[in-house]
């Protein structure tokens, strides 16, 4: 992949986490409400993964945001 789609990850993931983290959730508590299990969502969270818009509308359905500001 290139090095676009690499940091487009990166900042995916911080994106995610910061949300996570100010809502004072863990990663498994996301995970079990996405539907996911945890060793995934914490790769989207570090940026490995590519998660495809319908698992992060239920990543953002479980973050109880309305919006990700990503799109």
């Amino acid at each position: 992949m290139s090095s676009d789609g690499n940091k487009t990850r990166e900042e995916l993931g911080l994106k995610l986490r910061a949300i996570r983290e100010k809502a004072r959730l863990t990663q498994q508590e996301v995970a079990d409400a996405a539907g996911v299990h945890v060793n995934y969502y914490a790769r989207i969270e570090r940026g490995e993964e590519n998660p495809t818009y319908e698992r992060l509308l239920d990543i953002k359905k479980a973050l109880k945001v309305k919006n990700l500001g990503l799109l």
